[in-house]
């Protein structure tokens, strides 16, 4: 199949795009990982798939709770407070106590594990489905992503930037190994012939708490972003395929599409996590692609992300380079890159991690711009360019894929 027509409207595609974000950010309530609006938008763009086409749609819900997922914050900053006192007093405890909250830290945050779930209130998430079939035999199957939450505002980010935010980051882990250090020097003995040098350097900790203190407010539970590029605009992708497969009266002979909508990615991944566990074994019948998009807002950041979850999980090597090569056909610059430690995760690695071939695509400079996670990320920061670029590219895979690429 030749799909040249549809990329030569990438810009229709865009518009298209920035239209229907704009409706779901003025018309819906705040996207929040299991609140209403999350659900509000899953209808809605259920209700679309159905007349672009789709055979079958679905929202389904699934049991979360949310708020753990920076909620270590709480138990990690409370226990590094505790150890301070005991480092004057029971130093082993103080080392107890900072091991703990490091350890929360790595698994909630860093692995996306449940460790602190159960302290949080339950919350119904929602993901939303629709495929449409071939006109043929199902030879093969191509899954476009995104998520439809917005995320928690960071308040440190919006007033003092990227910058001011890495730095406070960076001052409470700095405290926090600071004290590990100096706590088991004094466990083993190495200021016994100098008790005062010990006391001194454990007032020096103090200089950490504003630090520690302000961890408490790096997220405002009680305002949530629009969330138009991070990740409505991920969404509309594969939206947009749907759209101009319609608009242009194209049906595929063997190749199904779906577009999976999760919940409350902001949350650790739970929607697509929830998704992939209860329908990964519906896709073992014919090779099956899935294609993760996250934040599509920097033309130079388009990025095929070949590690997901903070760098932990290694994603499908073909359905990685199948993009790459797509923009390389229609000369559109696109990185080859990771997710970073401390830089978060996309969706494709929850569908990785079930044993689903798929990858993530993001255009979003690690050195976060101004509307990542803050009221900024609205409808008027969206970039037409760019989703026109990812369009095509995705487009052009479809096209690849269709054709039997990778296969």
């Amino acid at each position: 199949m030749n799909l040249k027509s549809i990329i030569d409207k990438k810009d229709q595609a865009a518009k298209y795009m920035v239209d229907e974000i704009t409706y779901i950010c003025n018309t819906f309530e705040k996207r929040g990982p299991g609140d209403l609006g999350e659900k509000q938008a899953s209808d809605y763009c259920a209700e679309e798939m159905k007349k672009l086409g789709c055979d079958e749609v679905y929202v389904e819900g699934f049991k979360e709770n949310p708020n753990a997922f920076l909620g270590w914050i709480y138990f990690t900053i409370t226990f590094c407070f505790i150890a301070l006192a005991c480092y004057f007093f029971i130093p082993w405890l103080s080392v107890a106590f900072i091991a703990v909250g490091l350890i929360l830290c790595v698994l909630q945050f860093g692995l996306y594990k449940k460790v602190v779930d159960k302290f949080f209130p339950e919350k119904t998430g929602h993901n939303v489905a629709g495929f449409k079939k071939p006109t043929g035999e199902v030879k093969r199957r191509i899954i476009f992503n995104g998520h439809t939450d917005g995320a928690w505002e960071w308040p440190f980010k919006y007033k003092f930037t990227y910058l001011g935010f890495d730095l406070h980051m960076m001052f409470c882990f700095l405290g926090a190994f600071y004290l590990l250090g100096i706590s088991i020097a004094k466990i083993v003995g190495a200021f016994d012939a100098n008790p005062e040098l010990a006391k001194t350097l454990g007032l020096v900790t103090i200089a950490f708490v504003p630090f520690w203190f302000g961890l408490y407010f790096m997220w405002n539970e009680k305002r949530i972003v629009d969330g138009a590029n991070d990740n409505l605009s991920g969404c509309y992708i594969g939206m947009a395929i749907l759209k101009m497969l319609k608009d242009e009266g194209i049906e595929l002979e063997n190749t199904e599409i779906g577009v999976v909508l999760t919940g409350s990615e902001e949350a650790g991944l739970r929607g697509a996590k929830a998704w992939a566990a209860k329908h990964k074994d519906e896709f073992n019948d014919v090779p099956t692609f899935v294609y993760s998009y996250d934040t599509i807002a920097q033309n130079e950041q388009l990025m095929v992300n070949y590690r997901d979850l903070n760098a932990t999980v290694k994603v499908d090597k073909d359905v990685s380079d199948l993009f790459m090569e797509a923009c390389e056909e229609l000369k559109i610059p696109c990185k080859k890159g990771f997710v970073p430690p401390l830089g978060g995760a996309t969706d494709s690695a929850a569908f990785a991690q079930a044993g689903m071939r798929a990858t993530g695509v993001t255009a979003l400079n690690h050195a976060l711009p101004d509307f990542y996670h803050t009221r900024l990320d609205t409808p008027d920061a969206l970039n037409p360019s760019c989703l026109a670029d990812c369009f095509a590219a995705s487009v052009k895979v479809l096209e690849m894929f269709d054709n039997g690429a990778k296969q």
